[in-house]
C-alpha cells in the first residue's frame, strides 16, 4: 500500500452550541458508520466545545490513499453547517504536491453570503465602500467571523484607513491566531507606514503559520525581502530571494507573476554588495523571465542597472543597454549614455 504525507490546517465555525453539537454528533456518526475509523482526523483532536468550531493549527500524519478520501469527504460534508471559517488540506510525496483541499461555508446563512459578497466587491475597482459595507454585516451577524475582520482590514488599508486596518487584522488573530492572512496585513500596513523592523517581524510569523505549499508562503518570503533591501540589509535581503528563486511554481501559482521582479531586487542586492558579474546573471534572468503577466517589472530599470553591472564589472555592452533603456523613454539611460561618450 503506498502512503502520503498530509498535511490539514484551518477552523470552521458553527457559531452555535446546537449547531456545534449537532456537527459533533454526525461526524462521529459517520466515522463510525460509513468509514469505519478509517479516517485522518480523531473528532477530540479537532472540535472545540468552547468556541464551538473545528480547528486544526496544523496536522501531519502520513496516510494512504483510502484514508486520504475518506477525510476530505467527510470535510466536504462538514462545510455545509459551518457559518465561517475556511480548511486546508495537501495531500504529497517526496515532496511533490499530488492533490489539495480547500472548504469553506457557501450557505444561505446571512454572515456567510454577506462575507462572500463583500470577497466578490474586494476585487472589483471601484466597490471598496461597498465591500466594507458587506463585511460590516458578516460580522454583525456573526462577531468571531475572523475572516471577515482580515478582509475588512484589507479595505481598510486600500482605503488608506490603517489604524482601522491594524484593529481589524489584530481582531481576526484574537479571533483565530493561525492563520497567516491577518500577519501578513499587519505587515503591510507597517510597511506603509515606514516601519521597516516591525513589518519583518510580521512577515515573519506569517511564514510560520502557513506553508510552501501555499502561494502565501513565498508572498511573505518576497516581501519581507524587500523590507531587507529597503534597510540595506542586503544579505538577508538575498537569503529571501534565494529562496523564493529557488522554487519552482505550480501553474497558476500567483508567485509566477513576480518572478522577474525578484530577479531584479536580486540583482539590486548583489550590485549594491559589489558583486557585478553575479548581478548581470540576475538582471539576465530578470529580463528572461519577464512575460505580459509579470508584476511591478521596469524593463527599463532592469536595463540601466544591467548596464551599471556591465560597466562595473569591465564588460562591454553596457551603453547597448542605456542606448535601449533610452529609446523606451529613459531619461536616466540618456544621461548615462552622455555622460560616457
Amino acid at each position: 500500500m503506498e502512503f502520503y504525507k498530509t498535511i490539514f490546517s484551518g477552523r470552521l465555525e458553527f457559531g452555535t452550541q446546537r449547531s456545534y453539537e449537532k456537527v459533533y454528533n454526525l461526524y462521529l456518526h459517520r466515522v463510525e458508520n460509513y468509514y469505519r475509523n478509517s479516517i485522518l482526523l480523531e473528532a477530540e483532536e479537532i472540535f472545540n466545545e468552547e468556541s464551538y468550531c473545528l480547528d486544526i493549527p496544523r496536522k501531519i500524519v502520513q496516510s494512504s490513499e483510502k484514508n486520504w478520501k475518506n477525510t476530505t469527504n467527510m470535510l466536504n460534508y462538514i462545510v455545509q453547517y459551518a457559518i465561517a471559517g475556511s480548511l486546508r488540506a495537501w495531500r504529497t510525496q517526496e515532496g511533490t504536491l499530488i492533490d489539495e483541499l480547500l472548504v469553506e461555508p457557501d450557505s444561505e446563512k446571512l454572515a456567510t453570503m454577506a462575507y462572500i459578497k463583500g470577497r466578490t466587491l474586494l476585487s472589483s475597482e471601484g466597490k471598496m465602500e461597498d465591500a466594507k459595507t458587506a463585511f460590516d454585516r458578516a460580522i454583525n451577524k456573526f462577531e468571531r467571523h475572523a475572516m471577515a475582520y482580515e478582509r475588512r482590514g484589507k479595505v481598510n488599508m486600500k482605503l488608506n484607513n490603517l489604524d482601522d486596518a491594524i484593529y481589524d487584522y489584530k481582531k481576526s488573530i484574537k479571533i483565530n491566531p493561525n492563520a497567516a492572512e491577518p500577519y501578513i496585513g499587519l505587515a503591510k500596513v507597517h510597511f506603509l507606514k515606514g516601519d521597516l523592523s516591525e513589518s519583518i517581524s510580521f512577515f515573519e510569523i506569517a511564514t510560520k503559520k502557513c506553508i510552501p505549499h501555499q502561494p502565501i508562503y513565498y508572498k511573505a518570503k518576497r516581501m519581507k525581502g524587500e523590507c531587507h533591501m529597503s534597510l540595506k540589509e542586503y544579505d538577508k535581503a538575498m537569503l529571501e530571494f534565494k529562496l523564493f528563486l529557488k522554487r519552482n511554481f505550480n501553474p497558476g501559482n500567483s508567485n509566477i507573476e513576480w518572478i522577474s521582479n525578484v530577479y531584479n531586487s536580486y540583482g539590486k542586492c548583489l550590485l549594491s554588495m559589489s558583486e557585478a558579474e553575479d548581478a548581470i546573471e540576475a538582471f539576465d534572468n530578470a529580463l528572461k523571465t519577464q512575460t505580459s503577466k509579470s508584476v511591478a517589472f521596469d524593463k527599463t530599470e532592469t536595463l540601466i542597472l544591467r548596464g551599471m553591472a556591465r560597466q562595473k564589472a569591465g564588460i562591454k555592452g553596457y551603453a547597448t543597454d542605456w542606448k535601449e533603456a533610452a529609446g523606451m523613454g529613459s531619461e536616466k539611460a540618456a544621461e548615462l549614455l552622455q555622460l560616457h561618450k
